[in-house]
């Protein structure tokens, strides 16, 4: 782990989840190739990114961002969406 990896989360107190910022980004990748996720913000407050998804052009896969909170399982294990 990077140092600016450990200072990011070194920050969370214990037992909570981490909510997405745009510091994340700095350590963030996708969990698969571990190549660079592209943000896109649906909306946000002061402190975090409530609603949005991590793009990765390599796998061509959007990990969503629910409630502050970034989604990176795999894709096979993302449930399927029916339109």
């Amino acid at each position: 782990m990077n140092e600016r990896a450990r200072e990011v989360l070194c920050a969370v107190p214990l037992g909570h989840p981490i909510v997405m910022k745009r510091d994340l980004m700095d350590i963030l990748c996708c969990p698969v190739h571990k190549g660079d996720l592209t943000l896109s913000v649906k909306q946000e407050n002061d402190v975090e990114i409530m609603e949005g998804d991590l793009f990765c052009a390599q796998c061509d896969f959007h990990y969503p961002i629910e409630g502050g909170i970034p989604n990176l399982l795999p894709p096979e294990m993302h449930e399927k969406r029916t339109a």
